[in-house]
């Protein structure tokens, strides 16, 4: 059984889609501010895909996650009290609260961390306008910490090319196994 190399394939031929670069725009901009899934997911098969295009996707996706961090920012600075209730339902309380006080301790550092690393982003974008973070510090963060992350993706994908393409055909399924099975125990882990 070979679900993962099915759908490396299918990516790979959505990363050549002549409307490609739209959709990667779309998800960067929507999950700053309220989608969960990352736009790693499209940026590194479309990175992997056309390596001459790795710089434009990555400026392209850094663009449109400031962008939609702005929309975060904003529905944090007016409308958190139609939010909060999502972030309870979602379980992303404990995370605003979290990402509450890592504004109280780092400031400025805490959306550039937050826009580098794995942390739900949104969180951080949502959590700069409940607290009314200054502007020009928060758009510069952003882009600082999303650029750097997502340039970081193109590069590795551009670099590794035709022999990373090569090396994920050949044991994707794999990887996506043990993937399945460290997220099924860490579950199981976490319900313990």
């Amino acid at each position: 059984m070979k679900p993962f190399s099915t759908l490396y394939e299918r990516v790979m031929r959505w990363s050549k889609h002549r409307h490609a670069a739209r959709y990667l725009f779309g998800l960067s901009f929507a999950e700053s501010s309220f989608f969960p899934i990352p736009p790693d997911v499209m940026l590194a098969p479309m990175a992997l895909a056309t390596p001459s295009k790795a710089w434009n996707f990555a400026a392209l996706t850094t663009a449109a996650s400031v962008l939609g961090g702005l929309l975060g920012y904003f529905i944090g600075l007016f409308a958190f009290d139609m939010v909060e209730p999502l972030l309870r339902e979602g379980g992303y309380y404990p995370r605003y609260l979290q990402a509450k006080g890592w504004f109280d301790e780092w400031g400025f550092w805490a959306i550039f961390v937050a826009g580098f690393s794995p942390i739900p982003y949104k969180i951080f974008t949502i959590t700069a306008g409940v607290i009314s973070m200054a502007l020009i510090p928060f758009v510069l963060a952003s882009a600082i910490g999303r650029g750097a992350r997502f340039f970081l993706v193109s590069a590795l994908m551009a670099w590794g090319g035709e022999r990373m393409d090569g090396m994920l055909k050949k044991y994707i399924d794999w990887i996506g196994w043990l993937v399945v099975i460290l997220v099924a125990a860490v579950v199981v882990v976490v319900k313990l």
